[in-house]
């Protein structure tokens, strides 16, 4: 049986991915396991979806980690995330290397725990100078809270100059990625049909692939079909097909 890959078209993939990471706890629950090897075989899934990523040449991949409402989880769970994340830098931080790959947080990194500050400020200060894929990892993230800093951000510059004009330009610079294009398109899997709070503002005219393989199981052949779907959709940004 030949790849997807073989069908997909690389002259045309997305700038920017993003990816809502779920089903771990519904994983582990299928084999009969608690709820943290979900977790934990989770990372594979993210090795292999930013490995991909830095072979086909996307500009960007966002992976939505852990958002602002995931601190209500049980404090064990949220315990034990924050130690995978902390080994997930440790141990990921050659495999970024390898693959060009710059690494980058998007939230605020403030609330997470002080033992994740070393292992974090090491692996984004040893990949600033790469120049492949941007890996956005969403930690202590949320949609709403990040509208709300723009806007903030630009109240207080509007006390400085009256004359301010806020324009959807100037909106979208005052937002965690500013440096990189809009998602072109946003995965979720698990089966769930919603958008979390996720990307709120740049998800605007953002292609969505909803599947229902857990994210554990989310393989590079998925991955590929994600891809394929995406070019088979036009896409027309709030144009008609008549020119």
């Amino acid at each position: 049986m030949n790849s997807v890959y073989e069908s997909l078209d690389l002259n045309r993939l997305p700038k920017h991915v993003a990816i809502i990471m779920d089903g771990n706890g519904r994983w582990a629950k299928k084999r009969f396991l608690p709820r943290f090897e979900g977790h934990r075989n989770a990372v594979k899934s993210v090795r292999t979806i930013v490995e991909v990523s830095a072979e086909l040449h996307l500009t960007a991949l966002t992976l939505y980690a852990f958002s602002t409402e995931n601190w209500k989880r049980p404090q064990k769970e949220v315990s034990i995330l924050m130690e995978l994340f902390s080994e997930y830098l440790h141990k990921e931080l050659s495999t970024l290397r390898k693959n060009n790959v710059k690494f980058q947080i998007l939230g605020d990194p403030t609330a997470l725990p002080e033992f994740i500050d070393g292992p974090l400020e090491k692996t984004i200060k040893e990949t600033a100078n790469n120049t492949g894929l941007i890996l956005n990892l969403a930690m202590n993230y949320g949609g709403r809270t990040e509208i709300l800093r723009a806007v903030n951000t630009l109240i207080q510059e509007a006390t400085l100059n009256s004359e301010l004009q806020v324009t959807e330009e100037l909106f979208s610079e005052k937002l965690y990625t500013h440096s990189i294009p809009d998602p072109d398109l946003i995965i979720r899997t698990s089966g769930e049909l919603r958008i979390s709070n996720f990307l709120l503002w740049q998800a605007a005219y953002s292609e969505f692939y909803f599947t229902d393989t857990l994210w554990p199981d989310f393989s590079k052949e998925e991955y590929y079909r994600a891809l394929y779907e995406f070019q088979q959709r036009e896409r027309r940004m709030g144009n008609t097909e008549e020119e």
